[in-house]
C-alpha cells in the first residue's frame, strides 16, 4: 500500500497536466473500481476545470470549478499514466509494491483534458477507488472527516502529540498509525521514525506526555523524526519496494536509506550502536527494531 510520501510523489507528478485544465471527456470502462462510481459520475466531471490538485492523508483531493470535489485513492495498485499531445505513448505516473503485469484491460478510467492530455487510471486488484462529493458533503464525508492533523504540517507538533496520547493503552505504533490522530503515516515510515527518534515500537503511547498531560522529551523527538523522514522520502522520491515509479519513469530511493524497516538480522545503523535488528508482529503487521538504541 503506497504511503504518504508515494502519493505526494504521485501528486506532484500529476498537478502539472492536471491543475487549471478543464476535463472535455470522462470514461468508465466499468461500473465500479473497490466501490461504484458516484451516479452520472462522467456526466459530473465533464466541462469541469480542475482547480487544484491537493493531497489529504492518502487522498488525492481535485477541486472542481462546480463545487464537487473529486477524492481518489490508489489502493494497492492503483497508478496513472500521462499521454501528452504528440506522444506515441503514455508514460507512468505510479506504479507500486503489489503491481501485476497490467495492460488496457485494466486501465479502467480516461480522462481527456481540453489541451489534449489524455490521465489514464488503472489498478489490476481494483483496490482503489474514485469519489465525487457534492459541496455539502464534503465536510462530514466518511473518507475525510475524523481524520487527523498532517504529520508536515505545523499542526503537528509535541503539544499535540502529547495531548491525543495521555492516558492511552495502545502502543507508539498503533497510536501513530491511527489516522484519527496523524493523516497518512503507514508501516514503514512509522517504524523509520520511531528508530530516528529512539523509540520501541512496542512503547506504551501515554509515556509521550508527563502527568500533567505536557510533552516528554520522548514527543519532542517523535515530531522532529517524523517530519525529517517523510521529507527525506519526497525528497527521493518514495520507496522502491518493487517498481515504484516517480513521474519521469525513474525509481524512488528512500528504500535505500531504510534504518531498520526489512533489515532483520543486520547490524543497527546507529553510530556507536552494536544492536541487531529485530523483527516482531504487531496487529498483524511486521516490525522492525534495534533493541540496543529503541528504548
Amino acid at each position: 500500500m503506497p504511503e504518504l510520501p508515494e502519493v505526494e510523489t504521485v501528486r506532484m507528478g500529476l498537478e502539472p497536466v492536471l491543475a487549471g485544465r478543464v476535463l472535455s471527456k470522462v470514461l468508465l470502462r466499468r461500473a465500479d473500481l473497490r466501490f461504484p462510481f458516484a451516479p452520472k459520475f462522467a456526466e459530473r466531471l465533464t466541462g469541469a476545470r480542475i482547480l487544484a490538485l491537493t493531497r489529504r492523508a492518502k487522498y488525492l483531493v481535485a477541486e472542481l470549478s462546480t463545487g464537487d470535489t473529486l477524492v481518489m485513492h490508489l489502493g494497492m495498485t492503483g497508478r496513472f499514466h500521462v499521454q501528452v499531445r504528440g506522444e506515441a505513448a503514455p508514460h507512468l505516473i505510479g506504479d507500486y509494491e503489489y503491481a501485476t503485469p497490467g495492460g488496457d484491460k485494466h486501465a479502467h478510467v480516461v480522462f481527456d483534458m481540453e489541451d489534449g492530455t489524455r490521465v489514464i487510471y488503472s489498478d489490476p486488484r481494483r483496490f482503489g477507488y474514485m469519489l465525487l462529493i457534492a459541496p455539502d458533503e464534503i465536510a462530514m464525508h466518511p473518507a475525510l472527516h475524523g481524520l487527523g492533523v498532517e504529520p508536515l504540517s505545523d499542526a503537528l507538533d509535541a503539544a499535540y502529540l502529547a495531548r491525543h496520547a495521555a492516558g492511552r493503552k495502545t502502543d507508539l505504533k498503533a497510536f501513530l498509525m491511527d489516522q484519527r490522530t496523524i493523516a497518512g503515516l503507514g508501516n514503514i515510515y512509522v517504524l523509520e521514525a520511531l528508530h530516528a527518534a529512539g523509540l520501541k515500537p512496542s512503547r506504551g503511547a501515554s509515556t509521550l506526555a508527563t502527568r500533567s498531560g505536557k510533552p516528554t522529551p520522548a514527543a519532542e523527538r517523535l515530531v522532529a523524526a517524523i517530519k525529517d523522514v517523510l521529507k527525506a522520502a519526497v525528497l527521493a522520491g518514495g520507496s522502491t519496494l518493487r517498481d515504484y515509479r516517480q513521474a519521469d519513469g525513474s525509481t524512488g530511493s528512500f528504500q535505500n536509506t531504510f534504518r531498520v524497516y526489512g533489515r532483520a538480522g543486520e547490524p543497527c545503523l546507529t553510530p556507536g550502536c552494536r544492536g541487531i535488528v529485530r523483527r516482531s508482529v504487531q496487529g498483524g503487521r511486521s516490525s522492525f527494531f534495534c533493541p540496543v538504541c529503541q528504548h
